[in-house]
């Protein structure tokens, strides 16, 4: 008679169904990490607040009003709209400097002082390509 499996038989302990269950983990993880790579690579560039609020406002109301057709009461709305996003970017902007700020200093503080010189270095080192993007 031949041996018919059940999946009654079947348990977390078979090696088989945890090797495959890996592999499905870790592929679905370098996917996803090629994803972000490329989505982060392709996606248009943003504007910092200093281009924003170097004339880029203006011309982007001006362009909504043009495009949208908006009417006088809607380009005021938009307009404080905008405004509004801007000093929420800015005050979110401030929050995440603070937080890094927090972070670099509780890093700092357990390091031995080699360490503490490598870490400063490697933060140098990672300052430009943060601002570029």
């Amino acid at each position: 008679m031949q041996d018919q499996h059940h999946w009654s038989d079947v348990t977390w302990r078979d090696r088989r169904i945890l090797a495959v269950l890996l592999l499905v983990l870790l592929v679905g993880g370098v996917a996803g990490a090629a994803g972000m790579r490329l989505f982060i690579r392709t996606r248009p560039p943003q504007l910092s607040l200093g281009e924003w609020q170097a004339g880029t406002k203006e011309r982007t109301l001006e362009r909504f009003k043009q495009e949208l057709n908006l009417t006088p009461e809607q380009s005021v709305q938009v307009e404080e709209i905008l405004d509004d996003f801007v000093m929420y970017v800015q005050t979110l902007q401030a929050q995440m400097d603070d937080v890094r700020a927090t972070g670099k200093q509780k890093i700092l503080a357990c390091l031995t002082p080699e360490q503490r010189e490598k870490f400063l270095s490697m933060m140098k080192e990672l300052q430009p390509r943060a601002s570029a993007q």
